[in-house]
């Protein structure tokens, strides 16, 4: 069982599994509202997860391919325009900010 409030329009802004002041109603669990409300919210979840890794990932890649081009691997010029006008504006930002920032934190140790 779970107590639920509703707003003016009727919809769940809120589900909990102990009751609280503001509850106007019980649902039981397999209520098809509950299971939405559950559902929307492991949704939700698991993009701002993928969305903080995407932010990771971009950092990740962008000293990869600095360090790439600085060990002569790769050139900027062998990327797409498009792709090296985002790199340039992202090298700027980063060197306004004081340059490249570690990946690997001073307590870890390892390769990447």
């Amino acid at each position: 069982m779970f107590y639920v409030q509703r707003d003016a329009q009727g919809l769940l802004v809120r589900v909990e599994p102990a009751s609280y002041a503001e509850a106007t109603e019980t649902l039981p669990a397999d209520h098809h509202e509950i299971q939405s409300w559950f559902a929307d919210a492991a949704v939700e979840k698991s993009l701002k997860q993928l969305k903080q890794s995407d932010f990771e990932m971009i950092r990740v890649l962008d000293d990869l391919i600095q360090v790439l081009t600085q060990k002569g691997v790769i050139r900027v010029t062998d990327l797409p325009p498009a792709a090296q006008a985002k790199l340039m504006d992202r090298t700027q930002a980063r060197e306004a900010l004081g340059g490249l920032s570690q990946l690997i934190d001073e307590n870890e140790s390892g390769l990447i």
